[in-house]
């Protein structure tokens, strides 16, 4: 037995090293899965409004180009009435941004709008239904001096894309007094800024108004006035009332429908261009208006009483359009409209 005596015995005693449900380290695990928990919730969280702030961005980018309905808020149209009045050629590239309708930024390049007005007036030419090739020539070089700029038109027609597509990058805005076709170029030009006007003047009227235009240029028919507020019954004084505000660089007037004894006559249209030109406040602020279908007798005489001979260009002029440089500011004659004969022009 001597043999195992320099031998030690090692006595190893198994142990269970399960925790206790109630101990210290089941509570350490609790924690560490609510930590878990909130983690992936505030995560989700985050991803989430990732996914919906991206979804509206790529929506708004989407609907931006699309060009606003004609009853827009006013607070929009009221931004465009602050940005055009007053700044003339810049004022229309603002006012169109305000509106969400045509693109903004810099005109045409000068080699596409003389393609599109040689390509319109060569239509103007073929077809009996359109405006003369002369006549769209002699509109288009107006507009290309101005252009892009705020260009009011009287009236719907064929040229309607043209006047739209030339003043790019400007502001520009269609009259009419049939509400339906506004309705429906609205609807095949999406962007089209156009509003019905409803006219309370007929052609069999005309000698009768300018008769009493005349009595009244001292007075209710003078030549700087506030539209929204006047009497004469030439003013037309029911537009939305921010176009009263905008600095109209161009105006064109061929509209309303003057062919008919019972048709409106553009006496009114022609009345308003020339007190809208003459209201604008910037000092030597001019507003280039032409005046379609100026053989008529109603057009050529109220052009000469309200626009004035004094103010006529020869030169970009045809026989069926005239047309006429119209000072504003300071400087305009508030008691008449013409330096003189324009009445006894009128009456030739």
């Amino acid at each position: 037995m001597k043999g195992m005596g320099g031998q030690k015995v090692l006595l190893v005693h198994s142990s269970s090293n399960k925790p206790s449900s109630g101990g210290a380290g089941s509570a350490g695990m609790g924690r560490r899965r609510v930590c878990l928990v909130l983690f992936l919730a505030c995560f989700a969280c985050v991803s989430l409004a990732s996914l919906l702030s991206s979804a509206r961005d790529t929506s708004s980018v989407g609907s931006g180009g699309g060009g606003a309905r004609r009853r827009a808020s006013s607070a929009g149209r009221l931004a465009v009435s602050a940005a055009g009045g007053g700044r003339g050629r810049s004022g229309g590239a603002a006012a169109a941004a305000a509106e969400g309708g045509d693109a903004t930024g810099p005109g045409l390049p000068e080699y596409v709008f003389d393609a599109l007005a040689q390509y319109a007036a060569a239509a103007g030419n073929s077809s009996g239904g359109s405006m003369p090739g002369g006549d769209v020539r002699a509109i288009a070089a107006a507009l290309k001096r101005r252009a892009p700029c705020n260009l009011l038109v009287f009236g719907l027609g064929g040229e309607t894309p043209l006047w739209r597509a030339l003043n790019h990058g400007g502001r520009t805005v269609f009259l009419d007094e049939n509400q339906y076709y506004v309705s429906h170029l609205e609807g095949r030009h999406p962007g089209l800024e156009a509003y019905d006007v409803a006219y309370t003047t007929t052609v069999r009227e005309f000698p009768d108004l300018l008769e009493a235009a005349r009595a009244a240029r001292a007075a209710e028919c003078r030549p700087v006035q506030n539209l929204l507020f006047s009497d004469c019954r030439l003013a037309i004084n029911d537009l939305p009332n921010h176009l009263y505000d905008v600095a109209w660089d161009v105006i064109l007037v061929d509209g309303p429908r003057g062919y008919t004894a019972s048709s409106p006559g553009r006496m009114a249209a022609i009345f308003t261009a020339g007190v809208l030109a003459r209201g604008r406040k910037e000092e030597g602020a001019t507003t280039d208006v032409l005046v379609h279908d100026y053989e008529r007798e109603v057009e050529r005489a109220c052009s000469r009483e309200f626009l004035c001979e004094e103010n006529r260009v020869p030169e970009t002029s045809t026989r069926s359009l005239a047309h006429f440089v119209v000072r504003g500011g300071s400087a305009v004659r508030r008691e008449a409209f013409c330096g003189g004969g324009g009445a006894t022009a009128a009456a030739q």
